[in-house]
């Protein structure tokens, strides 16, 4: 799975309100979505992701997300930022 892409990013946003913001910015490389976060977040994180040609990439569980960002609670989604 490509939690090792998380785990071995330099910078890293994790939390739907960080990575909205990196998304409208341009400064997010890719964005990681749980597939068992909510959908009402989710679904707007993925229009937003197309509309700005962000590579978004499906991980199975927010606990999983959470853990490969090493945090102890769970991770809707987290963005990999562009660096420069």
């Amino acid at each position: 799975m490509s939690y090792d892409k998380v785990k071995q990013a330099n910078h890293l946003s994790v939390g739907t309100k960080q990575v909205t913001r990196l998304v409208e910015l341009g400064k997010a490389s890719e964005v990681f979505i749980a597939k068992d976060a909510d959908p009402r977040m989710t679904t707007k994180m993925v229009n937003l992701c197309k509309k700005m040609g962000v590579n978004v990439t499906y991980v199975d569980s927010m606990k999983q997300l959470g853990k490969a960002c090493g945090i102890d609670v769970g991770a809707a989604m987290a963005a990999v930022v562009n660096e420069g």
